[in-house]
């Protein structure tokens, strides 16, 4: 079995330190073979905040992939945000935007989905979506084969349909057909994995919600995701692990196994249809 660890929106300007160390409890406990941070890692995107947050990945044991969030740029120095957006990002965490994780059980791959133009909304562009699917084609059959952006593929309330990645319904349609299994996404600080279908295959959408920030939703601890993925098998599960604050660690609260993650190709003569988010009961 190969896990991987999926953390977002850490914050770290607004950390909370009991939380950051019982992140780093976990990490030694289940010893991941892959650390997925998917954006907003810093506040305000300050040299400190990222020195920070630099310091708490290297504490983690495990290769770290990492791509820029909203907050990860400048918001109140205009010239820093115009003319160099991502300089402080690089200092901590290389000059990449959009890392590929290859190993013999992961093909994972990041999307910059931020713009210097644009506060908090996140775009996905004509090329980069052809990218990603030129990439998810060349995966080995044993890869479970995963793109991470920033702002969610799909949501499941109406209300937050204002976040939606732009871009995400030709990003949809062109990575499951290009093979893709999983899409890691963060933003809006909601945890839920979500099943979409009428697609050329099945994809999930796995949001994280904030890992260590103190920016938790009312009801919505702190969180993180476990994706354990068991290739021999073609078994793929996703954990969603809470923060609870009487035993200051996480405790996995909800355990989804997705049922074919690997054999859900859409049935011969039904029409493919664009997912709609889906408003719980």
């Amino acid at each position: 079995m190969s896990l991987l660890l999926h953390l977002s929106d850490t914050h770290f300007g607004t950390e909370r330190p009991q939380v950051v160390a019982a992140v780093l409890d976990l990490v030694a406990l289940q010893a991941p073979d892959l650390v997925v941070l998917s954006g907003d890692i810093t506040q305000r995107a300050r040299p400190d905040q990222f020195r920070a947050a630099r310091a708490f990945a290297d504490q983690l044991g495990a290769p770290v992939l990492a791509i820029p969030g909203n907050h990860d740029i400048p918001l109140l120095d205009l010239r820093e945000r115009l003319t160099r957006p991502y300089a402080r990002y690089a200092a901590a965490f290389g000059p990449e935007l959009e890392p590929v994780h290859a190993s013999p059980d992961w093909l994972v791959i990041g999307v910059n989905t931020t713009r210097a133009w644009r506060h908090r909304h996140g775009e996905v562009s004509t090329e980069q979506i052809q990218h990603v699917a030129r990439l998810l084609r060349q995966a080995g059959p044993r890869q479970l084969r995963v793109v991470v952006v920033h702002q969610p593929m799909a949501v499941q309330e109406a209300r937050e349909r204002p976040h939606l990645l732009r871009g995400h319904r030709d990003a949809l349609r062109a990575w499951a057909a290009a093979g893709a299994d999983l899409l890691l996404g963060g933003h809006i600080h909601l945890p839920y994995t979500l099943a979409l279908h009428g697609l050329e295959r099945r994809l999930w959408v796995v949001q994280a919600g904030t890992a260590v920030s103190s920016r938790v939703r009312p009801g919505v601890p702190n969180s993180l995701n476990i994706v354990r993925w068991e290739p021999a098998q073609g078994r793929c599960s996703v954990e969603r692990w809470d923060y609870l604050a009487r035993e200051q660690a996480f405790v996995c609260v909800l355990a989804t196994t997705l049922q074919g993650c690997r054999d859900g190709l859409r049935p011969s003569g039904q029409n493919p249809a664009l997912p709609r988010s889906r408003t719980p009961p």
